[in-house]
């Protein structure tokens, strides 16, 4: 569909066009201001850092924005806004009442309003953190599917409202919104709406061969609609008088650089220019002679991505039965004197540019933040759109009662990847209700990742039910059984997608009041290219569990390409996150109820787990028998580490890390039948045990007690530290009490092999921990 044609104009939006013209100008100048107080003398940063900020990139948002909120949004939609419209945001929820005056001009200030839309620090209203240029336009599609499975788990009816998009063009360039845009399950979702700002200009030029066909097909094929909103009423007012069609048609062959250069043009150079060298030339000469001087900047400028009216008519034109995408045409740093140049991305207004925007929209300078006056038009408009969007508070999530212990004994042979499928089996039977609320997300790895069992039990998430052509096959072991009770949700394989929707579906109960309990798998390797995006949701306060299995060159066979090193440092090094590696299944149990416990609540935080195809011997994890032994064997499990063996007189201390914990144990054997004793420690979170030492120097929150249960200073000696990842995830435990330490772990890509081969080649195996030992005891 198209929404070039001139569109009527319904009386009532009529009669709200003057007043939304002056709301329009009104946010044009706050956001400008917003940025100009930013970088103020008073505000200077003493190391002489640029402040900055994004005036064009926001300008050309304006007219979008106002005339969403003003006249389109209601209080169940959602909204991502592009990042560098923030100060446009902030300037709506201003006028709005959710901010101050004086708040205004914290702009890039410690602790004032966030350069980009921040959920979790901004003080107003942000529906979706932006910031990562592609991962905030997809938000709101996860968000969708986020809100439709939190209501289908509670056994509610699935709410009302849609979720935009404000997109900057060259955020299409990314790949995250391809990955998004093609994944079959969103061409369901009719509650998506996509405003591209299609001002073709990126940082640092007028993108020359941007082209809105080839895009538009994009969309089209995914299963989108596509609104096109090129030109405003003044320049369709133009291209209907005779000649127009000339006008129009010199117009739409234009590269986007020479549009953009006639914007910089004076009128008499736009008449010069503007004609061009066609047939038409003449007839666009003789059309362009009724326009005043005054007029020729405005009505050449004049692109539906500015027109209020236009955007209505747009907006009314949504097809709810499937997503939609429109596009925009705008000027970057459309209204002020930057319009159209090249290089204004960060370009900033300086003081006499400032006072003549002020004069231009009816601004002062020297008082900013002035409102409407009481009772006007313009007045009158922001109260009934605040009243409008008013949101009913969200109730307190309640999470479900996790238990900390099954309270069984692990026996036999398995590895910790295994036990991810039982114990999700296990928790609909000893904790059913805390099952309900979980949700699982793999991008096409679900069966290689061991969840075939749970899925086959809980079924696979739909919007509606549908049929298993495969349910009467006798060899189908994995069962896809899709309706909207299910508990799994398969997307394709895109790492991007998997965990932004976990980054959603964590966020569920501060958006709706609905907690979950989700988490997805992916193998370990593609742990680094998901980081990204699933930080991201981290920090816009999303809640999950992210379980990277296998990993590790313990893949063996499998080869460099899917061998993972520098993971155990993300589980230490991510902000809101607790890192876990444990080596047997009761430890992966235990560090799994606490992840799941942590879901869902204020205090609480995501957790990444780093697991492993290698099956060990679960004896040997020796898990205390006594109920308080085991309920300290725990609490250490959960809290980083725990002491395996205790020699009589050890001059070593071995520390190992996940599944290479049988190699530190042999170690521990041959170097007692040399005559060394060796104490034995067993890492279940580089995480922890990092908080906790930072800890014990009055740094951070972690618990340093377990510091001193698992490496007691009365105990010190030389150590040696192994693991299968990077070898300096464990480093810093030497410097606990001080002692001598060799560090052994994977630095170099892998390669194919058995796995004893592999772990001597990396120098991580029994004979290398026990030569790094000698050589720590006796140097000479």
């Amino acid at each position: 569909m198209n929404a070039e044609a001139g569109a009527r104009r319904e009386p009532a939006l009529a009669d709200r066009l003057v007043a939304l013209g002056e709301v329009e100008r009104k946010v044009l100048w706050l956001s400008t201001a917003m940025i100009a107080a930013a970088n103020a003398p008073d505000r200077r940063d003493p190391d002489g850092l640029k402040i900055g900020g994004h005036q064009a990139s926001s300008a050309s948002m304006v007219s979008i924005m106002t005339a969403l909120w003003f006249t389109e949004l209601t209080r169940d939609d959602r909204v991502s806004v592009k990042p560098h419209a923030s100060p446009v945001l902030h300037a709506i929820n201003y006028l709005l009442g959710e901010l101050e005056p004086e708040q205004l001009g914290t702009l890039r200030a410690y602790k004032g309003l966030q350069s980009y839309p921040s959920r979790s620090k901004d003080a107003d209203t942000v529906d979706y953190s932006t910031g990562s240029v592609g991962i905030g336009a997809t938000a709101p599609i996860w968000g969708a599917i986020a809100r439709r499975y939190a209501a289908d788990t509670a056994g509610r009816p699935r709410q009302s409202g849609r979720q935009y998009s404000l997109v900057g063009d060259a955020e299409l360039d990314e790949g995250a919104v391809w990955e998004a845009v093609l994944d079959p399950m969103v061409a369901e979702l009719g509650e998506i709406v996509w405003i591209v700002d299609f001002n073709r200009q990126s940082l640092d030029r007028v993108v020359p061969n941007i082209s809105a066909t080839r895009l538009q097909a994009m969309f089209t094929a995914a299963g989108w609609q596509v609104i096109t909103l090129k030109y405003g009423h003044l320049l369709q007012e133009l291209f209907s008088r005779p000649g127009g069609e000339h006008l129009k048609a010199r117009i739409d062959g234009m590269s986007n650089p020479e549009y953009q250069r006639m914007l910089r043009c004076s009128p008499a150079e736009l008449r010069d220019r503007m004609p061009g060298a066609g047939a038409g030339a003449e007839h666009i000469r003789t059309l362009l002679e009724d326009v005043a001087d005054e007029d020729m900047p405005r009505v050449i400028a004049g692109l539906g991505g500015h027109d209020i009216g236009g955007l209505v008519d747009a907006f009314g034109e949504i097809d709810d039965t499937r997503p939609t995408v429109i596009f925009a045409y705008t000027i970057k740093g459309n209204g002020l004197p930057s319009a159209g140049h090249p290089q204004n991305h960060s370009n900033l207004l300086n003081p006499a540019q400032l006072e003549a925007v002020a004069a231009q929209l009816g601004e002062r300078a020297e008082d900013p933040w002035r409102r409407f006056a009481p009772g006007t038009d313009a007045a009158l408009l922001c109260a009934r759109t605040a009243e409008r969007l008013q949101r009913d508070p969200v109730d307190a999530s309640v999470p479900p009662v996790v238990p900390r212990d099954f309270g069984r004994t692990v026996v036999g042979h398995s590895s910790t990847q295994q036990a991810l499928g039982r114990l999700l089996l296990d928790l609909t039977r000893l904790a059913p209700d805390a099952a309900r609320r979980v949700v699982t997300v793999a991008p096409d790895v679900a069966s290689s990742t061991n969840l075939g069992g749970w899925l086959n039990k809980a079924g696979v998430w739909s919007s509606a039910e549908k049929r298993d052509w495969f349910a009467d096959d006798g060899e189908t072991i994995l069962h896809w059984d899709e309706r909207p009770t299910g508990q799994h949700i398969e997307l394709g394989i895109a790492e991007v997608n998997l965990v932004s929707l976990l980054g959603e579906l964590g966020a569920t109960w501060s958006r709706w009041g609905e907690a979950l309990l989700p988490i997805g798998t992916l193998y370990d390797p593609f742990v680094t290219r998901a980081l990204e995006p699933w930080s991201f949701g981290v920090y816009g306060g999303g809640q999950s569990i992210l379980i990277g299995t296998p990993s590790g060159v313990t893949l063996a066979a499998e080869g460099g390409a899917h061998q993972s090193i520098i993971t155990p440092s993300i589980g230490i090094e991510q902000p809101g996150v607790v890192g876990f590696e444990p080596a047997f299944v009761q430890d992966f149990e235990w560090c799994m109820l606490d992840a799941l416990s942590r879901l869902g609540r204020t205090d609480g935080s995501s957790s990444y787990l780093r697991l492993s195809s290698r099956m060990l011997d679960q004896a040997r994890a020796s898990v205390p028998a006594d109920a308080a032994a085991r309920a300290r064997r725990r609490r250490q499990v959960v809290s980083g580490g725990y002491a395996m063996r205790r020699a009589d007189h050890p001059v070593v201390t071995l520390v190992g890390m996940g599944a290479l914990m049988p190699e530190v144990l042999a170690a521990a054997d041959r170097l007692s039948a040399l005559g060394l004793e060796a104490d034995v420690v067993c890492v279940t979170s580089a995480d922890r045990l990092y908080r906790a030492v930072r800890a014990r120097g009055g740094r951070g929150d972690g618990d340093s007690a377990i510091i001193e249960q698992v490496f007691p200073a009365t105990r010190a000696a030389p150590m040696v530290t192994v693991l299968d990842g990077h070898p300096h995830a464990l480093a810093f435990l030497a410097a606990v009490n001080g002692v001598r330490s060799t560090n052994l772990g994977v630095t170099e890509f892998g390669q194919t092999g058995t796995l004893q081969e592999l772990y001597a080649s990396n120098g991580i195996g029994t004979d290398a921990i026990i030569e790094a030992a000698l050589d720590l005891v006796d140097p000479t």
